[in-house]
């Protein structure tokens, strides 16, 4: 007889859908470190919702959805970087504006087309229990990609994040590293939204990496513990959503938030102990 624990995963749908959303969680460990480091946040969430139009487009035309998510979000990603060093306005403008001129586009062209295919409850919302053996293919594709291209860049990625100005000085190319980095947001951005929807997708990206720096420090240590904080986010989601008929992806989501303020809590409560102790052995 079959463990409640384990019987979810005996189904095949299930067991893909565990290790696409374990494939997710390390392609969004390398990306969301950097993310949360250097201040990107805001623009993570733009660029989740900003796939919209690409994504019409592509359904419209028959093509690959992933493709038009991604070639959305690159868009806007060079926008932001064509104007970051703007002194009329901040970046977060121009993220914003990008951000409400890229998901008016969208609304446009599915408004007005009859043949738009794609059902936008999965795309808001994604169906990561669909995975189908050429998305872990793909998903396995862009997690080469993003670690290769993060052990490439790693030095100049932190050099950017820390001191910019040194990394110029030093030789680093910070405005290239800054591209790439762009770059492996938008495959991030692209490759979560096939799996978790983009609403969603924001949240796998950031919450396992910011529950990751309130445990460690060092960026490998903190990339390596993110990864581990999402693929148990992913085990567990799929473990209530089998047994409480809850949204798998949505439920992802959520466990992932929690394990983040649960960490948090922890934290707060050792250091309150730490202060505690300190106190009484100083009295």
């Amino acid at each position: 007889m079959t463990s409640p624990l384990l019987e979810p995963f005996t189904a095949s749908f299930v067991l893909r859908a565990l290790v696409g959303g374990v494939l997710l969680a390390a392609v969004c460990a390398l990306v969301g470190v950097w993310v949360i480091t250097r201040g990107m946040t805001f623009l993570g969430e733009a660029m989740s919702h900003g796939m919209l139009p690409g994504v019409a487009v592509a359904s419209i035309l028959g093509g690959n959805l992933v493709i038009g998510a991604a070639a959305s979000a690159f868009a806007m990603a060079a926008g932001v970087n064509a104007l970051r060093h703007s002194r009329e306005f901040g970046r977060d403008t121009t993220i914003g504006l990008l951000f409400v001129g890229m998901l008016s586009v969208g609304v446009i062209v599915v408004s007005h087309s009859r043949s738009f295919a794609t059902d936008l409850t999965a795309f808001l919302f994604g169906d990561v229990l669909a995975i189908r053996g050429p998305d872990l293919l793909l998903l396995a594709g862009a997690l080469a990609v993003v670690g290769v291209t993060s052990a490439a860049c790693y030095r100049q990625f932190l050099a950017l994040t820390f001191d910019a100005r040194k990394a110029r000085t030093l030789g680093l190319r910070p405005d290239l590293a800054n591209l790439i980095m762009l770059i492996l947001l938008t495959i991030t951005m692209a490759v979560a939204f096939s799996v978790v929807g983009t609403l969603l997708a924001f949240g796998m990206l950031i919450a396992p990496s910011a529950a990751a720096m309130l445990v460690a420090r060092r960026m490998p240590v903190v990339m390596l513990t993110s990864f581990g904080i999402g693929a148990v986010a992913v085990l567990i989601g799929l473990w209530i959503s089998w047994y409480a008929a809850t949204a798998a992806g949505a439920t992802i989501a959520a466990v992932t938030v929690l394990l983040f303020f649960a960490l948090l809590g922890g934290r707060a409560v050792v250091t309150a102990s730490r202060r505690g102790s300190a106190a009484t052995l100083g009295s």
